[in-house]
């Protein structure tokens, strides 16, 4: 887009805690949600999983000087009749959304692509994924108990390699021919980038952002924190390096548990394909799974 801005859409049960009041929908219905939502409009909804998110991204408005900005949208199955409290409460909360669509039961993702969205975050797989075959970076938002991050100034994001930043041309040759197929391949083609995944245009993103700052400036900070490790590294470096891409910090675990490296991280969201990493993950850090590549086929819901 012309003025460069960095755009996310974000469902309203990702961003605010709705449990409650969708256990009221699920168990007596939309007509009892409804009267329950307009009897407590005007009580504030607490932040929910990527509430901390969008405030940091926000946040950064008052930092860049350009044209360049970040807006949030707002995609919502409410009515707008019951939207009401949540408008009320990203006022309470004092976040800059302006835009927003409320659907009245309906999936909201077809809006993903007219907002020129470079992200879209839900808590519903089947919108989420919607939005993946439409070309657009998109996660379901897990549940997690993790409180808002220590390092309250610097966004940071971290993301997996394969599948998510990258295409999952190697995982699959992982999963259908074994770990010795896969170093073996990825030796053979260490100096051939590996394809865009779902994540890239994101990052890219992020990265024209990071520029706007000098060095250790920057208010984000990004890492890859992959299940890869040596001889595996070299190709995701000369990818990166062949996008023309900045990555502020490269984790090779080799099969270890990602979520205590994430933690010290301190990332404010995690992107990975793999459910088994995002549950471990959402122990310690916000997390987002990506329904896309091989280890997501034939799973449904998942």
């Amino acid at each position: 887009m012309a003025d460069k801005r960095l755009v996310v859409a974000i469902s309203s049960r990702a961003l605010f805690d709705l449990d409650e009041s969708h256990q009221i929908y699920e168990q007596e219905g939309t007509q009892a949600y409804c009267h329950y939502q307009i009897e407590n409009e005007d009580i504030p909804l607490q932040p929910g999983a990527a509430y901390n998110l969008v405030k940091k991204l926000l946040a950064l408005n008052n930092k860049i000087s350009s044209s360049t900005k970040v807006e949030i949208i707002l995609l919502s199955r409410n009515s707008s009749d019951t939207g009401l409290r949540i408008f009320n409460s990203i006022q309470h909360h004092q976040l800059d959304i302006s835009r927003a669509v409320f659907t009245s039961g309906s999936s909201p993702y077809c809006y993903v692509a007219p907002f020129g969205a470079n992200l879209f975050l839900s808590t519903s797989p089947d919108d989420v994924r919607k939005a993946l075959d439409a070309g657009i970076a998109a996660a379901t938002i897990m549940p997690s108990n993790v409180g808002e991050n220590s390092n309250e100034e610097q966004l940071r994001i971290a993301f997996d390699g394969d599948a998510v930043l990258f295409s999952d041309e190697s995982e699959r040759i992982y999963k259908e021919q074994g770990l010795q197929a896969f170093t073996d391949n990825e030796q053979q083609t260490a100096k051939s980038p590996l394809t865009g995944g779902p994540f890239k245009d994101f990052l890219i993103a992020l990265n024209h952002l990071q520029t706007e700052f000098e060095g250790d400036e920057a208010p984000i900070r990004t890492a890859l924190v992959t299940a890869r490790s040596a001889p595996a590294h070299e190709r995701v470096i000369r990818t990166l390096r062949a996008w023309d891409i900045r990555l502020d910090e490269a984790i090779f675990l080799g099969g270890m548990d990602k979520g205590p490296f994430l933690k010290s991280f301190g990332a404010d969201i995690f992107f990975d394909d793999q459910q088994g990493h995002c549950d471990s993950a959402r122990e310690h850090v916000a997390t987002g799974h990506v329904p896309h590549g091989v280890a997501n086929e034939n799973k449904g819901g998942q």
